[in-house]
């Protein structure tokens, strides 16, 4: 058995937790899985796999050479699906933050993998820093300019952003009119992911953009806990309009200011450079930027 059907065996067995299982995946015997394994961990002088009667599971070494099989044999499939006219198969691991994900690109997943059959996905939900490389992410999806350079950038829209509060919290502190109207209000703080601040209100008119810090008595690292902290009446934010148009339409939440609405925040589809000729990767950005345009 060469290299690479190795490193598919290893990676199948971790996955599977079984050696008989694995075997009988690869049409193999599990004799033969056996003695590959135990002649790779000779090889490299390390022990691979923890084994019991019930179960196998990766060592610390094997569970960093586990990883490094996938990086490896991600990027083989991808130089051979690079030159093949097959639809992109394999496991797509994408991270999204799970509000736009669950209005934005679910409802539109079914088509995505029916176009795509051979194709399975792996969905992480954050709004947390992922390291695409270290962590075999293949693409996420995030809102505001990005900072790093080491990664291909695609842009997919903006979001209009509004300024909310609930009647609950205007009833006890007022409506403002206009920015300066802000003394006495709360906010609730949004901590950036980035910098490990809180960000400011922004308020725009005329094309000047005016920054305001309020006195708050929370803040957090979740948009999900940052709008229902808002509902709750803890404090004034600021959001994508589209998380809270339903509630803006029944009047569960009110838009404050809309004269000084803050800029739009862009979001963008960013993944590795080593990914750039990926199949998978590409069909799936090059649907992102279908489905948003449609909106």
């Amino acid at each position: 058995m060469d290299t690479v059907d190795t490193m598919r065996l290893l990676v199948r067995i971790i996955e599977r937790r079984s050696f008989t299982a694995a075997a009988a995946d690869l049409n193999l015997p599990r004799s033969t899985a056996t003695e590959v394994i135990k002649q790779l961990e000779t090889r490299l002088g390390v022990r691979l796999l923890q084994r019991s009667t019930r179960h196998v599971a990766p060592t610390f070494e094997g569970e960093a050479y586990y990883r490094r099989c996938l990086s490896i044999l991600a990027d083989i499939e991808d130089a051979e699906g690079s030159f093949s006219a097959r639809k992109p198969s394999g496991v797509l691991k994408i991270d999204v933050h799970g509000g736009m994900a669950r209005q934005f690109i679910l409802p539109h997943l079914p088509m995505f993998l029916a176009e795509y059959p051979n194709l399975t996905m792996n969905i992480g939900e954050g709004d947390r820093f992922v390291d695409l490389v270290r962590e075999g992410v293949d693409c996420v999806v995030r809102t505001g300019n990005p900072s790093s350079s080491d990664m291909i950038i695609r842009r997919l829209g903006e979001f209009e952003e509004v300024t909310v509060a609930s009647p609950a919290y205007l009833e006890k502190h007022g409506v403002p009119t206009s920015p300066d109207d802000l003394d006495g209000h709360f906010m609730i703080g949004f901590v950036s992911s980035r910098t490990n601040d809180v960000l400011p209100l922004e308020f725009c008119l005329d094309g000047r953009t005016r920054e305001i810090m309020l006195p708050m008595r929370v803040s957090v690292t979740s948009s999900e806990t940052y709008a229902s902290l808002a509902k709750l009446g803890l404090g004034i934010i600021q959001a994508p309009r589209h998380r809270f148009q339903a509630d803006l339409a029944t009047q569960a939440m009110i838009e404050l200011l809309p004269q000084y609405r803050p800029s739009p925040t862009p979001f963008f589809a960013l993944y590795p450079h080593s990914r750039q000729l990926s199949p998978r990767v590409r069909v799936f950005v090059d649907w992102l930027v279908k489905i948003f345009a449609d909106l």
